[in-house]
């Protein structure tokens, strides 16, 4: 299933996203299911069974894509946990050697937009830059996990851009001011179940700014997969349905480039992961 958030007389709804006589539509799962949340991390929380309940009774009213409005799936996750140079192709790009343990960093709630929701470029900044990432989502609470059961925790998957400034990431060792001006995490468009992705480590991923393809890489790629991201981090922290979880991006990001290139006012923002689906924001100045 493709599950989203949405609003519809700004009201929020879960839903399904599905494809029907050619055309995308959202089935509103809150009217066929009355009893269920409207919010996602607490629908996640109730776990395989009502995934399964939902999954068998699948139908009811649903809204062309013109008729909604798609928010990020999880539009204000517990935790959203990111991941640093943690493709192959990137850290050579970068210059870095590969780290041995996962770098992470944090993004907080006030970063998190939908598809279609403006990314603000800060006043303070002219170094704003792109991200494409795959982000796994936490179906049930877990620590201490090993790695040959870290699957079993993972509800699905979806996209994120992890806009970061650049010269504010790296005025200190540390990244995280960097990362969470407000909209610096474009999420969506949906929640993809982990059984319609049998392989979440052989996926092409991709961005492109307009007609220009940016990065365009695999999720081969990774320095520590999915179970190994599960296990370290639950050495130290309990996660818990709905955390998002972003593994990193490949190369190609614009302070790379030689010159840099950079967001601007004007420039549509995709990313793409194939089975997943696609992202795209716009991107504004301040003010």
């Amino acid at each position: 299933m493709r599950l989203v958030t949405f609003t519809h007389n700004q009201t929020t709804h879960l839903g399904a996203l599905q494809t029907k006589k050619g055309q995308e539509v959202v089935v509103d799962l809150n009217e066929t299911f009355s009893d269920l949340p409207t919010d996602m991390a607490a629908f996640l929380a109730l776990g395989e069974p009502a995934l399964q309940r939902v999954r068998q009774g699948l139908g009811g009213r649903s809204y062309p894509l013109a008729e909604i409005t798609l928010k990020a799936p999880i539009p204000r996750p517990g935790k959203l946990i990111c991941i640093g140079l943690n493709y192959r192709d990137h850290a050579e790009e970068t210059g870095h050697e590969l780290p041995t343990h996962p770098v992470v960093f944090a993004k907080y709630a006030n970063t998190v937009i939908g598809p279609g929701e403006a990314i603000v470029l800060p006043n303070v900044t002219r170094q704003v830059d792109y991200e494409a990432e795959l982000a796994f989502v936490i179906g049930r609470r877990a620590r201490h996990v090993p790695e040959i059961d870290a699957m079993r925790y993972v509800a699905g998957y979806t996209l994120i851009n992890d806009v970061s400034a650049r010269d504010y990431q790296y005025r200190t060792s540390q990244w995280t001011i960097g990362k969470t001006f407000d909209t610096f995490a474009p999420m969506g468009p949906a929640l993809v179940t982990a059984d319609e992705i049998p392989d979440p480590h052989n996926l092409p991923i991709r961005l492109k700014i307009g007609s220009e393809l940016l990065q365009n890489s695999n999720t081969r790629n990774l320095i520590f997969n999915v179970p190994q991201l599960v296990a370290s981090l639950t050495e130290v922290m309990t996660l818990e349905p709905g955390d998002v979880v972003a593994t990193g991006t490949p190369p190609g990001v614009g302070s790379a480039r030689k010159p840099p290139r950079y967001l601007q006012p004007g420039d549509i923002v995709e990313v793409s992961i194939d089975g997943i689906g696609a992202l795209s924001n716009p991107v504004v100045a301040e003010g």
